[in-house]
């Protein structure tokens, strides 16, 4: 009665013949604009690899209320972008006294996005029935307090079913 899904809570349906693909672009793009990262430049990755945030007690500090909102939206587009959930994660551990350093971080994740808005999830419709797991960790990567940030991902198939990022593991 009421046609084919094609957006929901934020999601976008895309329902072809062999599969569905579930992006954010339209949260992407809207996300870009509230945040003033239209104009800027994208860049290929969302953190180094090197980069070892921590609670950087010299730093300047910014407004907690936009920082708090910028991973808030962040955090909400992992939905269907596994790709970003574990530098959202990182970022997300300095909500409390945020300082400049956290949010260059946080716009660095947009400005990859930028790179990357068409990106979601693909549900083929063929396929086997197999379940896989993955996981990882970074082994105390955090330098506050030698926590551990881990993540796994479950794939039944070729289809992603399930993905969680950790942070602050024991």
């Amino acid at each position: 009665m009421m046609g084919e899904l094609t957006f929901f809570l934020g999601l976008q349906v895309k329902q072809l013949k062999d599969g569905t693909f579930i992006s954010q672009t339209k949260y992407t793009r809207d996300l870009m604009k509230k945040f003033g990262m239209e104009e800027k430049s994208s860049v290929k990755i969302p953190m180094n690899t090197s980069v070892k945030m921590d609670m950087d007690a010299d730093g300047n500090p910014v407004d907690q209320t936009r920082h708090r909102a910028l991973i808030g939206s962040l955090l909400y587009l992992t939905a269907s972008r596994p790709d970003i959930t574990f530098v959202v994660g990182v970022c997300a551990r300095f909500q409390s006294a945020p300082k400049e350093s956290h949010m260059i971080a946080a716009k660095k994740i947009l400005r990859y996005l930028k790179e990357s808005q068409e990106v979601g999830l693909w549900y083929p419709k063929e396929g086997g029935f197999k379940l896989i797991g993955y996981s990882n960790s970074d082994y105390a990567g955090c330098r506050v307090d030698r926590k551990s940030t881990s993540g796994t991902c479950q794939m039944l198939g070729n289809r992603l079913i399930s993905g969680l990022a950790r942070s602050k593991i024991q």
